[in-house]
């Protein structure tokens, strides 16, 4: 046990504050795994959420309440012998399990029937995976104290000392960095309390020679050097490397040492790495810890050097610190909280600060737009490159710059919890009130509701079992536990897909891939008709990822088989079989998907379903948008047809939107009826056919019908309540810019109703996908 902890603490101090809990959890079912408390199906299912195959249909979901993915993966659970009454108890007892599925500490509830004795403890987490897993780490954490103790969920603070006597002349000690932190003070102060002389230098282009001569000089005099950010100087680190490699201890003083900062890095030197103390610093998380961290470090000649207008630069000035702490806050909420995760710095806060100051001593009037400009536009917004980010954050800087801002008792949330002190208080006044927040925000504070906390937690357990996913060895022990092997798993699952997927049937008369010139045949190229292109274009598409697949799959079941060698790009296919996911072969070849395998192969199929009825009854009357590959082509060839049949210029053109409660059963006489869309952070009344609040834990609803009508640009305007809601092709909403101009990921904008202002809904992120992650 001495020997597991002290393993603990040692690697603790080199891992992100994220990967500690990995560690904990990782260590704890090793060691349960030899102690046959649990078995390797069962871990690999709690990691992945497979199985096995399901032999047949599966059965339907006994209660609506019920998400799919939850029966989906209790349905996966089944095929374990330990869990093999799951779905029947689910199906028998809903209502009891429902109680489990809509408590707020669903671990704390007895488990409904003979579940709660049947299930170890390690079982019931499982469990927990497939009906709540946003509440899952902290239930991790739980068994990590059952199993080995309350020291192995809390790491040890950072200790620089520790970490130097742990440390020799001929190991570098090395920070890994993260945005925020920087050890420089630290290392600086502790130097002085050494009494040992600190040299350091930055890296960069022609930093190398200089960064060498003072190794030399220090190794003989026994002083310490600090080169930082070494992922700066890439092409210098194989000489660093053979430097360190170099040193001895018979010619390096006693008190020598070598201190690297350095982000995270591939091309950081491997042996350095290995031979080195290594040690994580992050800055504290939270919107308390981070608006303290920022207000600590300051003068108060600060204000004071704004004369009179000292008030006003205290007042703006919190609202900039508490804007900076929720932008950096904010990316823990994934895609609700922005398109892209950004680093934003220090350096852009205190530029701002300067500016902020600047502009309230030069000017008698406060120029509230030049500060919302230069802050949201040019030093933060520099950073930000999807245009609905920087509209969001625009959205947010207006709570903070704004005339109201310098009033007392101006508050910055719904709740009244936060916002600036009243008066003019000097800064250990400013702390205290800091002091007073809440230890741990709620979502309001950043403008989103309630529900971002659940996809944060989500988001949380699926990263850590992603990452657990990773250090499983890859063997074939499954088998021994009761489950299919995995080679049986690969053979059911591969062969499976290849009997959906015929090569000709009688639904699928055209054959698969389709006979595109047969089909051409039906649908001829048509002035006045362009979606008969878009079909034939859709058809090629969908032809060159039925192939990709269909290959795929066949040397699979070949290679399992052994008559073929398991090449490398087969075994990542394999591996990502056995994990639930979609190879990186297929996405290659695909449309953006996050579904997991079964999903995603259902939904393919679906979408050939949708196409093959297009091709046997003509255009449906309403679109199923998800169903395209490249949706711009279905969109443009609407437009095309309008333009056409009333002899205006295409690019005179835009769409506008009506959001049907009806579904029509005749197609539209101009544009198009569309459906299969998502509302994401916000909800659908169908009372007042406007945009609403979701309701508690429902993190997505289905949308309406809705109607895209061609008008002139000219003819369009903006109604007071509408919001701008930009519609995704998946829930991670970022993408790149392909060949053809278009994002892989944003398709457009569809303007609807709603009953508040836009920024509300903004800052709650609220957007259309055309597919789930289920």
């Amino acid at each position: 046990e001495f020997f597991t902890y002290s393993l603990y603490r040692n690697v603790c101090r080199s891992l992100f504050e994220k990967d500690k809990v990995l560690y904990s959890f990782l260590v704890c079912t090793r060691l349960m795994l030899s102690d046959t408390k649990i078995t390797s199906a069962e871990l690999r299912f709690l990691l992945s959420g497979v199985g096995g195959v399901y032999p047949g249909k599966p059965p339907e979901k006994p209660a609506d309440w019920i998400p799919d993915r939850t029966w989906t993966e209790v349905i996966q659970a089944g095929l374990l012998p330990p869990f093999a009454t799951l779905p029947a108890d689910l199906r028998d007892n809903h209502e009891g399990w429902k109680k489990i599925y809509d408590s707020n500490d669903p671990a704390s509830l007895k488990m409904p029937g003979a579940a709660h004795e049947k299930y170890s403890a390690f079982q019931k987490i499982v469990i927990l995976r497939c009906l709540r897993p946003d509440k899952v780490v902290p239930v991790v954490q739980q068994l990590v104290i059952d199993e080995m103790g309350q020291r192995f969920v809390e790491p040890p603070p950072f200790d620089l000392k520790l970490s130097y006597e742990d440390s020799n002349p001929i190991s570098p000690l090395i920070f890994v960095l993260s945005p925020g932190a920087d050890p420089n003070a630290a290392l600086i102060a502790f130097a002085d309390t050494s009494g040992i002389n600190l040299e350091s230098l930055s890296l960069g282009q022609g930093q190398g020679p200089i960064a060498s001569r003072m190794i030399d000089d220090a190794i003989d005099r026994g002083t310490w050097v600090v080169l930082q950010n070494c992922h700066l100087a890439p092409s210098w680190m194989p000489a660093l490397e053979a430097k360190v490699e170099g040193f001895s201890i018979e010619r390096a003083a006693p008190t020598f040492r070598l201190w690297l900062t350095s982000y995270p890095s591939d091309r950081f030197p491997v042996a350095i790495l290995q031979n080195g103390v290594k040690m994580t610093l992050q800055p504290p998380k939270g919107i308390r810890a981070n608006m303290l961290n920022t207000y600590i470090g300051m003068e108060e000649e600060f204000f004071e050097g704004a004369g009179t207008k000292a008030r006003d630069l205290r007042k703006l000035h919190f609202g900039l610190a508490f804007f900076h702490a929720l932008l950096q806050e904010r990316i823990k909420f994934g895609a609700l909280g922005f398109n892209i995760p950004y680093l934003f710095t220090e350096s852009d806060l205190i530029i701002c600060q300067t500016q902020c100051k600047m502009f309230i001593s030069e000017f008698d009037v406060i120029p509230f737009e030049a500060l919302r400009y230069t802050c949201g536009e040019t030093n933060y917004g520099g950073r930000v490159t999807d245009a609905y980010d920087r509209r969001t954050t625009a959205m947010m800087l207006l709570d903070y710059y704004n005339p109201l801002a310098i009033n007392d008792g101006y508050k910055f949330s719904e709740s009244g919890k936060y916002g600036p002190p009243d008066g003019n208080p000097k800064l250990p006044a400013v702390l205290d009130h800091i002091r007073a927040f809440p230890l741990h925000e709620l979502p309001e504070c950043f403008g989103l509701h309630e529900n971002a906390n659940i996809t944060f937690a989500r988001n949380e357990t699926y990263a850590l079992f992603d990452a657990m996913l990773l250090l499983m060895p890859k063997d074939n022990t499954a088998g021994k536990d009761g489950g299919p092997t995995p080679d049986e798993i690969l053979q059911a699952l591969a062969q499976g897909m290849i009997d959906t997927m015929p090569v000709k049937s009688e639904h699928f008369r055209f054959g698969l891939p389709f006979l595109v010139d047969e089909v051409g045949e039906l649908y001829p190229t048509d002035y006045n008709e362009s979606m008969n292109t878009v079909l034939t274009q859709e058809l090629l598409r969908f032809n060159s990822v039925i192939k990709v697949l269909r290959s795929t799959l066949q040397q699979l079941v070949l290679a399992v088989k052994g008559l073929i060698v398991m090449s490398a790009d087969l075994e990542t296919v394999a591996n990502a079989f056995l994990e639930g996911k979609v190879p990186a072969l297929w996405l290659k070849a695909c449309y953006p998907s996050r579904k997991p395998l079964g999903s995603f192969f259902d939904d393919f199929m679906r979408r050939l379903t949708f196409l093959q009825k297009w091709i046997d009854d003509g255009p449906p009357p309403v679109f199923w948008l998800p169903g395209f590959f490249f949706t711009q082509s279905f969109l443009t060839g609407t437009l095309q047809n309008y333009a056409r049949k009333h002899q205006v210029a295409i690019d005179t053109l835009r769409w506008d939107y009506f959001v049907r409660l009806d579904h029509p059963a005749n197609k539209a006489d101009d544009g198009c009826f569309i459906d299969g869309l998502f509302l994401d952070g916000g909800a659908w009344d169908l009372t007042d056919n406007v945009l609403c609040e979701q309701a508690p834990k429902v993190l997505f609803e289905t949308m309406p019908v809705i109607q895209l009508l061609p008008i002139l640009t000219t003819q369009f305007a903006v109604k007071p309540g509408d919001y701008p809601c930009p519609l995704y092709k998946t829930s991670e909403r970022k993408g790149t810019l392909s060949t053809t101009g278009h994002s892989t990921n944003f398709v457009m904008q569809i303007t609807v109703p709603s009953n508040m202002e836009e920024a509300h809904w903004v800052k709650r992120s609220v957007a259309l996908l055309t597919m789930l992650d289920d």
